[in-house]
């Protein structure tokens, strides 16, 4: 069954999406720890980050630097910071998180934000991705 990132990608679930190219996504955590937490994930399902071939993992950290720097254009933050857990979701992705402090990257206490803030957040961003 495909996981819930391919689902994603396929357009089954809705998303914030904010950069794709030919073989990765970005887009909008729902359930962020900071404002503008975003998710990088291959097109291609494999369920851990450092099963990717080499060359791909080096290709997603490239992309992940395009869209890390939108995110901080968009979102105040000293840095964007990196964490890749990859227990939730059987699908390799590396957490692009705004960081003031080391503290904001806890994953325990998640923010609510609207769908509509969600939208206008993966639009600014979205805006500021260069290619």
């Amino acid at each position: 069954m495909a996981s819930i990132f391919t689902r994603i990608i396929q357009g089954e679930i809705p998303c914030h999406k904010i950069a794709e190219s030919e073989k990765y996504f970005a887009f909008l955590d729902i359930r962020p720890v900071k404002r503008g937490h975003t998710l990088v994930i291959p097109k291609t399902e494999v369920d851990y980050l450092f099963d990717l071939e080499d060359d791909e993992l080096g290709d997603m950290m490239i992309f992940a630097k395009k869209v890390a720097k939108a995110v901080k254009a968009v979102v105040p933050c000293k840095k964007v910071g990196v964490a890749v857990v990859g227990l939730e979701v059987a699908h390799a992705h590396i957490h692009l998180i705004p960081v003031d402090q080391v503290a904001d990257l806890s994953f325990g206490n998640p923010l609510s934000l609207s769908q509509e803030e969600l939208a206008e957040l993966a639009a600014a961003i979205r805006e500021k991705v260069e290619y």
